[in-house]
């Protein structure tokens, strides 16, 4: 059975939950305390050297890392990866959009506040930045939306997963959305499709964290 390695508020780990949920793929799920250092134990780092979750166990013995990686795979031969060509480089051109120009900015922010990190002077000064960059890749998202439904061709996609993660909870990290109406529509339509479930939604079959790094090192 597939297992997710996964932190209940973490939008990269949601993105996995969310198409796991979406495609009815039975899977167990392991949650890690992030904020104690779960992930950067050795036991854990022999599974990701990365040290971050969402990590998905494939198999014994094989671990795919990097939330839209593992969007990718899963959403081979399903709706959620075109069949077209161009459409495909699309998709892909934004997943790699995400994760250079809107997750450093607008995920980072949210992360900062909602994990009450400390604000000294610099990370203050580095946080304006970063809610300058996330309102730049808000409008320009705006500019995309405007007049069509999704990201690319006439359905959901994982470009769309990947772009609602940490766009849905942006008010988190002091991002306004109200002057972006076709980003909010877009919200509400993807909100809107069937077995959608919530950021924290505990989905999956629950299994310990010793239990499950036992089971590695058994395999």
């Amino acid at each position: 059975m597939l297992r997710l390695y996964d932190h209940l508020t973490s939008g990269n780990g949601f993105k996995c939950r969310w198409l796991l949920s979406q495609l009815r793929l039975p899977f167990e799920r392991v949650e890690m305390d992030i904020d104690a250092a779960q992930t950067r134990t050795d036991a854990f780092l022999a599974l990701n050297p990365n040290g971050r979750i969402p990590l998905l166990r494939l198999a014994p013995g094989d671990f795919l890392a990097e939330s839209n990686a593992i969007l990718r795979w899963l959403a081979e031969d399903t709706t959620f990866w075109p069949d077209n060509r161009r459409d495909k480089a699309a998709v892909l051109q934004w997943l790699f959009w995400e994760q250079y120009s809107h997750e450093p900015n607008i995920a980072t922010a949210r992360f900062w506040i909602t994990h009450k990190v400390a604000m000294d002077p610099e990370r203050i000064h580095a946080l304006i930045v970063k809610r300058e960059q996330g309102h730049a890749a808000l409008k320009l998202m705006e500019r995309h939306l405007t007049g069509r439904d999704w990201f690319v061709g006439q359905k959901a996609t994982i470009a769309d997963i990947a772009l609602y993660a940490y766009t849905h909870v942006a008010e988190e990290g002091g991002f306004d959305l109200a002057p972006y109406p076709a980003i909010r529509d877009w919200l509400d339509r993807f909100a809107a499709q069937p077995n959608h479930i919530n950021i924290t939604d505990a989905v999956g079959t629950p299994v310990s964290l010793a239990d499950a790094l036992s089971s590695e090192q058994r395999a």
